[in-house]
């Protein structure tokens, strides 16, 4: 009889559970059918009461715009022309300005200018709000839209006019497009010094080799210096293959979608690190995703020291999905998030330097020309002087473009600090 009354009870149950899971199921297929109801209703509406003439696929497009810009800063509707234009850009060439722009608290914002573009040499600075493209303001404008004003043939002018801290009025810039080529990496040595200077200026598909050849034409180097300063990222598996180019274990950077527990974590290998002399990186407010990745997993792993000014705080993957069967229109959309070594993420938080150390020139010491030293006295000791020593160098070194020299380092009180920290780091190894 227990029995009997132990089975029904169990039978009782699975059926009051699957009656309820039937029930739950039914009401998410009723709620799902009410909302898509309600947007088929808004766009018939639109479509018939609407002031002016819209076609169907005007208001879709609207509609799917406004979806994506709600979601996110980095997710987007990519239409036939937008979706050209992105194919067009990752091919490496493009007629534009050479800048990395976001929305940040809603306004248009340069996260980086890249190195050696017209918008670089026009004096444009990470952090400049953009207010105006021409004549057009950028007010609830979206970033695909403000990109494809951007955009354009090359030897066309533009002006940016940019609210940029610390002046009182807005900033017109004059800018003439042109095609944009980049180099990622380029390395210098250091006059007088036995270190290894590398920027790179973005993550393409070349960076990790052409660092590795840098690296190896300067094997004797005593140290390294990584200057990520405005890089407004790329391609991850160059992001990761750098890091890896330096340390020999352990997680470089994990990321994490909607279900947490699918984590997917990319490991350094021995088989790849190149050297274990000491680095220091160099960031500010223009180093973004790839770059953020590469100095806070090498900070996590005590591997070098961060130096500079917090970075922009862009920690989240976009992955590009087609909406139409010959993929001529696509989604831009954030599928996960980046996480480093130490379970932190990069998010809106950024990389916060070990050493803060803003831009500018280096202060120099005040009447330093007004100081007697030994050589200024009327009966000093001569030296008997090497006869090579006797020769001026200075014009040759200044020509030489592959070395960075003690006037370049004066202008730039960040590379200045960075040199001082990794001397230090090298007497303390």
């Amino acid at each position: 009889m227990n029995r009997f009354i132990l089975i029904s009870s169990i039978v009782l149950l699975l059926s009051q559970s699957i009656f309820a899971n039937e029930q739950t199921e039914e009401e998410n297929n009723q709620s799902r059918f009410e909302s898509l109801s309600k947007l088929t209703q808004v766009i018939g509406t639109v479509e018939k009461y609407y002031v002016d003439d819209i076609k169907l696929q005007e208001i879709v497009d609207k509609a799917l715009k406004g979806l994506m810009q709600e979601l996110d800063a980095h997710s987007t509707y990519l239409d036939k022309k937008s979706s050209k234009e992105m194919s067009i850009q990752t091919q490496g060439e493009f007629g534009g300005l050479g800048i990395t722009v976001g929305m940040r608290d809603g306004a248009l914002t340069v996260i980086s200018p890249i190195d050696d573009t017209p918008a670089y040499k026009a004096g444009v600075k990470a952090g400049d709000i953009i207010l105006k493209i021409d004549d057009n303001s950028t007010l609830n404008m979206t970033l695909d839209e403000a990109v494809s004003l951007m955009r354009g043939k090359a030897k066309t002018p533009i002006v940016l006019t940019v609210v940029r801290e610390g002046e009182n009025k807005p900033i017109k810039i004059d800018i003439i497009r042109d095609i944009i080529k980049i180099q990622s990496v380029f390395s210098k040595t250091i006059e007088n010094e036995d270190l290894l200077y590398v920027r790179v200026s973005s993550f393409d598909r070349k960076v990790t080799t052409n660092l590795k050849k840098a690296i190896k034409n300067n094997s004797k180097t005593k140290g390294i210096i990584l200057d990520l300063r405005n890089n407004p990222g790329g391609l991850l598996t160059q992001a990761i293959g750098v890091v890896d180019l330096f340390v020999d274990e352990g997680v470089i950077v994990s990321q994490k979608g909607r279900n947490s527990a699918e984590e997917e974590k990319f490991n350094a290998t021995i088989a790849e690190t190149m050297t274990d002399v000491p680095v220091v990186v160099l960031v500010n407010g223009g180093s973004a995703s790839a770059s953020e990745i590469v100095s806070g997993a090498l900070q996590d792993h005590k591997r070098a020291v961060v130096i500079g000014e917090e970075t922009f705080g862009k920690g989240s993957v976009q992955a590009i999905l087609p909406i139409t069967q010959d993929r001529s229109e696509n989604i831009k959309i954030t599928i996960a998030k980046y996480y480093l070594p130490s379970g932190r993420t990069i998010q809106a938080k950024g990389i916060t330097p070990d050493v803060i150390s803003h831009e500018g020139e280096v202060v120099s010491e005040k009447n330093a020309e007004f100081k007697l030293k030994e050589a200024d006295l009327k009966k000093h000791l001569e030296v008997e002087l090497n006869k090579e020593n006797g020769v001026k160098k200075d014009k040759e070194e200044k020509e030489n473009k592959k070395t960075l020299t003690e006037e370049d380092i004066s202008k730039d009180n960040q590379l200045n600090t960075a040199i001082g920290i990794l001397k230090s780091l090298i007497i303390m190894k």
